[in-house]
């Protein structure tokens, strides 16, 4: 992403701004914490998230874009009704949303316009963020995002307000 040298083949940097923002976002995730890109439109955010994830975890498309009617189910699961009603509440009637998925796999998920999501439905990130764990209260159970291969303890990114969003240490 930010050029260099490798092997003797030169690489063109793909991003152009401040190297030192590249090298921080890229430590950040590296030591298994969540990051939160804050900024005026059209610089990029969504562009460097995209590739970070993609350059990561091999994959950016595990993604949720906030609106104002993003509803909680899009941010941890939601249901088939056909196979609930039919079979009751089973890891096969639920339907896994991006971050659902990327926990389960260990991979990078990606909220696209955070502040744009209502209150109520960012705080569900919480959980997810802090303890990296995804309750299933319905089935007595949690996705947990496998373990990181260090020990460092993670940022919780706490949810304050519509506009808000708080950094804890």
């Amino acid at each position: 992403m930010l050029g260099g040298t490798i092997g003797g083949v030169e690489i063109t940097p793909k991003y152009i701004g401040k190297r030192r923002l590249v090298e921080i976002a890229i430590a950040t995730l590296a030591t298994d914490r969540a990051l939160l890109l804050l900024g005026v439109p059209r610089h990029g955010k969504s562009w460097l998230s995209e590739h970070l994830a993609a350059a990561i975890s091999g994959d950016s498309t595990q993604t949720v874009q906030g609106t104002a009617g993003t509803a909680e189910e899009q941010i941890r699961y939601g249901w088939n009704y056909a196979l609930l009603l039919a079979k009751g509440p089973s890891r096969e009637a639920m339907v896994a949303s991006p971050v659902m998925r990327a926990m389960a796999a260990g991979t990078i998920a990606r909220v696209e316009e955070l502040t744009r999501i209502p209150a109520d439905v960012q705080d569900s990130l919480i959980t997810i963020l802090s303890e990296k764990t995804l309750p299933i209260p319905e089935l007595d159970d949690e996705c947990r995002r496998p373990a990181a291969s260090t020990s460092s303890p993670p940022r919780t990114t706490a949810i304050k307000g519509v506009n808000e969003v708080e950094q804890r240490p």
